[in-house]
C-alpha cells in the first residue's frame, strides 16, 4: 500500500513536463470537490466520508 501511495511513476516523461504522481491526482481531484487535500490519508480512513468525496469528484467528471 505504501509503495502506491508515494511511488514514484517508471519510464522518461515529456521534456519540460513535470511528473505526476498518484497522490498528486487524489490531491488535485479532492481540491476540486472542497476538500483542502492537507490530510487526505486520514481522510481515507474514514470510508463513508472517503466514498463521498470519491462520489463527487467522479460525478464532476460525468459529461
Amino acid at each position: 500500500m505504501h509503495r502506491v501511495i508515494v511511488g514514484r511513476p517508471e519510464g522518461k516523461r515529456p521534456l519540460g513536463k513535470p511528473r505526476r504522481r498518484w497522490e498528486d491526482n487524489i490531491k488535485i481531484d479532492l481540491s476540486e470537490v472542497g476538500y483542502d487535500g492537507r490530510d487526505w490519508i486520514n481522510l481515507a480512513y474514514d470510508r463513508d466520508q472517503w466514498r463521498a468525496y470519491v462520489r463527487a469528484a467522479m460525478n464532476l467528471r460525468v459529461p
